[in-house]
C-alpha cells in the first residue's frame, strides 16, 4: 500500500490519518464561538490568512469534550469540498507507512468511531485505525438526518 498515515490520539485511542489529505499540523491558540453551529463545531481560526472552521474530533465522535480552557490546541488542517478544516486532536504523535491496504474492522466500536471508521491498517508499530476525515468533518448529525 505504501500510503503515509499521521498518527493521532483522539479521546485517547492512537488512530490514523490519512496524511495525503493533511495540509499541517498546527496549534491553535485563539478559537472565536461560532453561535448556533453544529455542536462538533468548535469555532473558527485564523491560519495565514486563511479562516479555518475548527472541528473538535471528541464531538464529532459523539464524545465529551476534553477541558482545555485557554490552553494551546493540536490540529490537523484539512481541506473538504473547497473549504478548510482544522481537527482538534488529543495530540499528534508520528508519521508512518502504511503496510496493508484497510481492512475491515471485526469488532465494536460505537457509533461515533464506526461512523468515521475507513478501516484497520497495518503498520511497523501495529494496527491502527484508519479515520474518514470528510466523516469527522460532516460530523454525527449527518447520520441522523439520513435516517
Amino acid at each position: 500500500m505504501n500510503e503515509l498515515l499521521l498518527v493521532v490520539r483522539i479521546a485517547g485511542q492512537r488512530v490514523a490519518l490519512p496524511a495525503a489529505r493533511i495540509e499541517s499540523v498546527v496549534e491553535l491558540d485563539t478559537l472565536i464561538p461560532v453561535p448556533r453551529a453544529a455542536d462538533h463545531v468548535a469555532g473558527l481560526s485564523a491560519l495565514r490568512s486563511r479562516v479555518l472552521t475548527v472541528i473538535c474530533c471528541r464531538r464529532s465522535l459523539g464524545l465529551p469534550q476534553a477541558h482545555l480552557g485557554n490552553a494551546v490546541r493540536e490540529a490537523a488542517v484539512t481541506e473538504v469540498d473547497g473549504h478548510h478544516y482544522a481537527l482538534i486532536v488529543d495530540g499528534v504523535e508520528d508519521v508512518l507507512e502504511a503496510i496493508s491496504d484497510a481492512a475491515p474492522v471485526r469488532a465494536t466500536m460505537g457509533d461515533g468511531w464506526e461512523r468515521v471508521s475507513s478501516g484497520m491498517v497495518e503498520t511497523e508499530e501495529g494496527a491502527l485505525l484508519l479515520v474518514d476525515v470528510e466523516a469527522l468533518v460532516a460530523g454525527p448529525d449527518v447520520t441522523r438526518q439520513a435516517a
